[in-house]
């Protein structure tokens, strides 16, 4: 029989579509599931387990919808720390060429215990290069220890340096053999269900490093397999030239000639994304995965978020690759979402549309937002029937004094802080601030010496 567990004393924020919160409310989950919640007069019936959660905020399990965690292994490298896009690729590819299967499985554990203990409960991972006999099967495998509900994007690069492509040739993949194998990934690991947690995604690089007959056949496999779509796009403004001086056309205009736009397609960045290409990607229901700290960090820009929203595009944050932002702290990328976006405002020409996205607005992207992005409507609120994937801050520490006023707004204005439970699928990873799936010194001190190896060559 499932257990019962009840999370109860906590202020509740549930992101449902009425954006109700509850002080002092109540949760119940059997299983992998939330079955009822309630104020704290009602009566939440029989239950094996209680949490009490007073002085907490309990909220649905933040989403990550784009992040390259084999990056963790190469935080801040000199060479790379302060060039843009293009360069700072260029800076990190021979590095990468020298990638093992164990460090894809260690960087994974690692970038997802980042984001577990920063109360985010689903991430999408972007890996896009295999070198040294390593494969998809490594991240997912060590994915699947760390309890997290996983969307496995297997990215390809094709396009090398001597067809004018941006990565080494000896980087690149030949096409028949990305297709071959994405199609068996799917095979194998992909489950379509409600409640799945690992679902794998179809997710050539980018325009500058795969070639456009390799995009229009990933977007036939997609759509053959009941799978979903995902890239880079307009993310600079060198991203955008090389668009239009390749294929003569706006990344928007040739994402849509090759059919990924629709509800089934998310872009990373699209920073530059033109004002046309904003409202074919609204009308498409095309989701953009915004990812604000590594913009910042590169330079890139910073897009136009609540435009996008307007227009109609699915937006949901992600962290990005840990050697552009370089952290994969959620809570602290909502924080920066929320305070760039006010930023921008400053550029808007319309009145109308310089209202401050607010704290909860963020929390919504966050978690609502994500799912929406990564195509799910069984996680990002808190409701009967939803997927049992819940966080919860303690807000009785230092950080969040004098911030009782609105302790919902202070998880976003004050300092990030470390969840003190991060519960997946209806399984507490994380109790009381501590990991439970894994050994967190141990975990730290392989990756360090697999972070040291790798840069020594």
């Amino acid at each position: 029989m499932p257990v019962t567990v009840l999370l109860r004393n906590a202020h509740i924020v549930t992101m449902d579509d009425a954006r109700r919160e509850i002080a002092g409310g109540w949760v119940r989950v059997t299983g992998n599931r939330i079955d009822a919640l309630g104020e704290s007069h009602d009566d939440p019936g029989a239950f094996d387990e209680s949490i009490d959660l007073a002085g907490h905020v309990l909220l649905p399990g933040l989403v990550n919808t784009h992040h390259h965690m084999f990056q963790t292994l190469t935080r801040v490298i000199p060479a790379a720390q302060d060039a843009s896009l293009f360069g700072w690729l260029k800076a990190l590819y021979p590095i990468w060429a020298r990638l093992t299967p164990e460090m894809i499985q260690v960087s994974t554990r690692t970038a997802m215990a980042e984001l577990l203990l920063s109360g985010c409960t689903t991430t999408s991972d972007h890996l896009y290069l295999f070198p040294n006999g390593a494969t998809l099967d490594d991240q997912i495998e060590a994915a699947t220890t760390m309890g997290m509900r996983f969307h496995a994007a297997r990215g390809s690069m094709s396009v090398g340096e001597s067809k004018g492509g941006l990565p080494p040739d000896s980087l690149v993949e030949d096409e028949a053999t990305i297709l071959r194998d994405t199609q068996q990934k799917i095979e194998r690991w992909h489950d379509p269900s409600r409640y799945a947690m690992r679902r794998v995604v179809v997710a050539p690089c980018s325009p500058f490093s795969v070639s456009t007959d390799l995009m229009k056949e990933a977007a036939k496999l997609a759509r053959a397999t009941g799978t979903t779509l995902h890239t880079h796009l307009a993310e600079n403004d060198s991203d955008v030239d090389y668009s239009r001086e390749v294929f003569g056309r706006t990344p928007a205009e040739y994402a849509e000639d090759l059919g990924w736009v629709g509800p089934d397609v998310w872009h990373a960045h699209c920073v530059k994304l033109d004002p046309a290409g904003i409202a074919r990607f609204g009308a498409t229901c095309t989701g953009v995965a915004h990812c604000p700290c590594s913009n910042m960090r590169l330079g890139s820009g910073i897009a136009p978020v609540t435009t996008m929203q307007t227009a109609g595009i699915r937006v949901g944050l992600g962290v990005d690759g840990s050697a552009s932002n370089d952290s994969s702290h959620m809570l602290a990328e909502a924080r920066q979402a929320m305070l760039l976006a006010r930023v921008r405002t400053s550029f808007e020409p319309d009145q109308q549309a310089r209202r401050f996205m607010t704290a909860r607005d963020i929390l919504a992207l966050a978690t609502r937002g994500g799912a929406a992005t990564l195509g799910r409507d069984d996680i990002g609120f808190l409701a009967p029937n939803m997927a049992a994937d819940l966080v919860a801050f303690d807000m009785r520490g230092l950080d969040y004094t004098g911030a009782r006023s609105d302790p919902v707004a202070a998880l976003v204005f004050c300092t990030p802080g470390r969840a003190a439970l991060t519960m997946v699928n209806g399984r507490t990873i994380v109790r009381d601030g501590e990991l439970l799936s894994t050994s967190e010194h141990r975990l730290i001190e392989t990756h360090n010496c697999l972070a040291s190896t790798l840069l020594a060559g």
